[in-house]
């Protein structure tokens, strides 16, 4: 059973960094929160595990301190946030019994529960330590490149964004996240790092946590629209919950492609297959927008034996796991966004004067 009372410390715990994500539920048996002093005090936070099974974070983590912290003092104060040591333990995303953590804070979706109750008390901890920058890190279990996420259009945010990569996405669902519940306070960035367990990204993070260390702060000068490539999430797919369906050629209502998941960040013209129906007469997916209105029709068409594209579209995070698809979703849709920023650190709307969506999705506005 997990803790429901977050613990604090201000030390790394006797042997933990020798722990890989698995066995760390013998040390930590729920969320938690270390602090490490450094010689700057304004920390940053960042946050591995939320998600079992995307273990990227924790082994960056594990190497930064073993390089720095046991021997010399850290640039920069740092707040690590374990979230889930009990579903790493399975490798597993959550728990059956648990909801996604990364959904539980505050702003999200979720009922009033002991969950909630306690990502608040940690989102209230985190804003009064006043963080330099929130770093959530995750991986995906499809075929994706390495990406940055935010919350808000400004040019802070999308300068520290892009020195973790250039194809950054703005997203404001789903709703509950870490990064969205904190990006009114302070910079906030969720990392995509590839699949778990590659070494490529492991370094990658390893990297960008080093800079954010070394950053005496984080700049407002307007970032080079050519150092971005900026999209925009519109739409959440899922499998409605009594589809059956698998991949490739199998005895389901919805077959889906084997290569799904190479799709990703690819401009798909209209009429590409996602998969096979076998006899259904009823829509497999559902595609919801930002504010939960079904627009799947504006995106899918399943009349002639196949799930096709009814325009241009460019997915992210299609994954072949389908446990994932079922805690989670298929996929995200997105649109390019054109931006010009003609002064530093604009307002907090989040798609301030100066930045312009294209009509399609995947098409930049010349």
């Amino acid at each position: 059973m997990i803790s429901l009372d977050f613990k604090e410390l201000d030390h790394i715990p006797e042997g933990l960094l020798e722990r890989p994500a698995s066995a760390l539920y013998q040390q930590i048996d729920g969320p938690t929160l270390i602090h490490l002093e450094g010689r700057n005090k304004c920390p940053l936070v960042v946050s591995v595990l939320q998600h079992g099974n995307e273990v990227t974070g924790w082994e960056a983590i594990r190497r930064l301190l073993k390089s720095h912290y046991q021997y010399d003092e850290l640039p920069r104060s740092l707040l690590i946030f374990i979230g889930n040591p009990l579903a790493a333990k399975h490798r597993l995303r959550r728990l059956d019994d648990q909801p996604d953590f990364n959904r539980c804070w505050p702003g999200g979706n979720e009922v009033d529960s002991e969950y909630t109750r306690l990502f608040r008390q940690i989102h209230d901890r985190m804003r009064e330590l006043d963080p330099l920058a929130v770093i959530d890190i995750h991986n995906n279990t499809g075929l994706n490149p390495h990406y940055a996420a935010v919350n808000l259009i400004r040019s802070d945010y999308l300068r520290l964004a892009s020195l973790f990569s250039s194809k950054v996405v703005y997203f404001t669902m789903p709703a509950g996240t870490l990064s969205l519940s904190m990006s009114e306070h302070c910079p906030s960035l969720t990392l995509e790092c590839g699949q778990a367990g590659e070494i490529h990204g492991t370094d990658h993070t390893l990297a960008f946590l080093e800079t954010c260390l070394n950053l005496e702060t984080i700049s407002g000068k307007p970032v080079n629209a050519d150092a971005v490539h900026l999209f925009h999430m519109v739409a959440t797919v899922y499998v409605n919950d009594d589809v059956l369906f698998g991949f490739g050629r199998v005895p389901a209502e919805l077959a889906l492609r084997e290569d799904l998941d190479k799709f990703n960040f690819c401009e798909l013209p209209a009429g590409t297959s996602f998969g096979d129906l076998n006899g259904s007469t009823r829509k497999p997916l559902l595609a919801v927008d930002p504010e939960g209105v079904d627009i799947t029709d504006k995106y899918f068409f399943f009349g002639r034996g196949e799930v096709e594209t009814t325009r241009e579209v460019m997915p992210s995070m299609l994954t072949l796991d389908r446990r994932v698809i079922q805690q989670d979703c298929l996929c995200y849709l997105m649109d390019r966004i054109h931006f010009e920023f003609e002064e530093e650190v604009p307002g907090p709307d989040p798609l301030p004067e100066g930045i312009r969506r294209s009509d399609r999705p995947g098409t930049p506005v010349p």
